[in-house]
């Protein structure tokens, strides 16, 4: 194992903490927060360290970019578009949005863990899969982290106290 590659995926998956404590925080406080906020960016700003050396390794090596890099690039995509609607409803103070915003963070945190397990999946060498059985197994994951995370009100009304 490369120094590189440890780098790679120890940043993503400080990113998966710092992403995950991030949207779960905010789910049971019932409102965004300048703590969630920093997770976020930071998640964000992991994510893309450890994916951008994961992706100079995969181009020095010759290998092809498929569904991993492009899910990946995905996720990125919707992380940053979540760091960044979230700062903007957090400095207007929009109540509303503040209350509500989690349902956006748990669906985009779903979207993330899906190229994060095919990664994991991908990278197992004893397992040999494919693009395809890997995608198979990392929306099973999401799925089944959907059912987990859904099934429960993001938090307690105050009659459930």
């Amino acid at each position: 194992m490369t120094l590189t590659l440890i780098a790679a995926t120890t940043a993503i998956s400080l990113a998966l903490v710092c992403y995950t404590a991030g949207v779960f925080s905010e789910r049971k406080r019932g409102t965004l927060t300048k703590g969630s906020l920093a997770l976020f960016w930071l998640g964000l700003a992991l994510d893309t360290t450890g994916t951008t050396l994961m992706t100079v390794m995969a181009q020095d090596g010759g290998a092809v970019l498929g569904m991993h890099a492009a899910s990946g690039a995905l996720a990125i995509a919707l992380m940053a578009v979540h760091a960044i609607w979230a700062t903007v409803t957090f400095a207007r103070k929009n109540e509303v949005g503040m209350k509500r915003f989690h349902t956006f963070s748990v669906v985009v945190w779903l979207f993330w863990l899906m190229p994060y397990v095919l990664g994991v999946l991908q990278g197992i060498p004893v397992l040999h899969l494919q693009n395809l059985q890997a995608g198979i197994g990392s929306l099973a994951v999401a799925g089944i982290a959907a059912l987990i995370v859904l099934r429960k009100p993001a938090t307690k009304r105050p009659s459930e106290r």
